[in-house]
């Protein structure tokens, strides 16, 4: 961190991570597929890749996960594993597509495909905890649902770095 300003401004963006991904916990969908999320923290990813880099994207990304799982009372446990490995995972894919594929890939496209990405590492990493490749099956229900999560994702991520001054970005 170069600043005060970024450092305050990166510090914000975790707060906020950290808070959606509690209060996402919170919201029970009404769907047939169980342990579906809306992903609202990977907002906060692709905002702070966009503004920051990578390098800080991935720092929010752990902190984030860390805070939750602290909150949430899941620390070091399996499902802290699984959500640090998606989280990783998917912010690492979306900075490489954001770095060398933007703008033939929106930034909804990206969204898309670091939510997908997160649910193939959650599924993976679910499946090498549990030593059982059944898990698996699971794995074409969670990328449907991906679509149209990541689709209102990006779109609000659309939506805030177009709210956001330009001599806030790096």
């Amino acid at each position: 961190m170069h600043n005060t300003r970024q450092m305050v401004l990166l510090a914000l963006l975790i707060a906020m991570a950290s808070v959606l991904h509690v209060v996402e916990s919170w919201i029970p969908l009404p769907l047939p597929v169980p342990g579906i999320k809306l992903g609202l923290a990977n907002i906060v990813s692709l905002i702070v890749i966009i503004m920051f880099g990578w390098r800080d994207a991935i720092y929010v990304a752990i902190v984030r996960v860390c805070l939750a799982s602290l909150f949430g009372g899941i620390f070091l446990g399996p499902a802290f594993v699984m959500s640090a490995s998606g989280a990783i995972g998917s912010t690492m894919v979306m900075a490489y597509v954001y770095y060398y594929c933007y703008p033939k890939f929106s930034l909804i496209g990206i969204s898309i495909i670091g939510a997908v990405i997160h649910n193939i590492v959650q599924i993976a990493v679910a499946a090498i905890l549990v030593s059982s490749a059944n898990l698996l099956w699971y794995l074409p229900y969670l990328v449907l649902f991906a679509l149209p999560t990541g689709l209102a994702t990006g779109i609000t991520t659309i939506y805030f770095v177009a709210k956001v001054p330009k001599q806030i970005y790096k």
